[in-house]
């Protein structure tokens, strides 16, 4: 399968090129900027990240890792399996509870025209974000990665929002998260994509 990433690893397109980087196949990057030519030619929303897989555009970080664990069977647990409406569960906390405060700070912080910013609206979601911090210690168990013994997709988004709130400036003191967001960081594959 011939794979196209469109995102810069400053945006939710490190997610994707993390997980192709685990999974070893080849793939080109193209570093466009959001609302870039090359973007808005394959997502009307000129959101990135987009994957062109066989010249197919998929839209959507959840959706293209998503599509690439379950094709190249790995870093998921079996789609229609207990195991993968657990891991899908984990996967939509992370992204109600880490990813869309993220997006919003980020939102009242230089996506939104000025006169529409809130940036006192930070303060709710920093104190959003600690409170999540401690619903997912209760939530992770004492394996290496979230859902057990093996990577899976909610490692990927769950270290990138940790990333993302470390350098917004967002609270990430648990020692066990931390303490996670260094292992996984400390992955060769996250090296080499961080890298690009």
């Amino acid at each position: 399968m011939e794979l196209k990433v469109f995102g810069s690893v400053k945006s939710r397109a490190m997610r994707v090129i993390w997980m192709l980087e685990e999974l070893e196949v080849p793939f080109e990057h193209v570093p466009a900027a959001p609302r870039s030519a090359d973007v808005m030619a394959l997502n009307a929303t000129g959101k990135v990240p987009v994957l062109l897989a066989d010249g197919v555009p998929i839209t959507d970080s959840t959706a293209i890792l998503t599509f690439l664990a379950d094709h190249f069977g790995r870093l998921t647990a079996p789609a229609g399996s207990l195991e993968r409406a657990r891991q899908d569960s984990m996967t939509q906390f992370l992204l109600d509870e880490f990813d869309a405060v993220l997006w919003m700070a980020s939102r009242h912080s230089f996506v939104l025209p000025e006169h529409l910013r809130l940036p006192a609206i930070k303060d709710s979601l920093k104190w959003e974000m600690e409170r999540s911090q401690n619903t997912l210690l209760a939530r992770m168990g004492e394996d290496a990665f979230l859902m057990g013994a093996q990577m899976t997709v909610p490692d990927i988004i769950l270290t990138h929002c940790l990333s993302w709130a470390i350098a917004a400036k967002f609270p990430v003191e648990t020692p066990a998260l931390v303490a996670y967001a260094k292992r996984m960081r400390a992955r060769p594959a996250f090296k080499r994509a961080a890298a690009r």
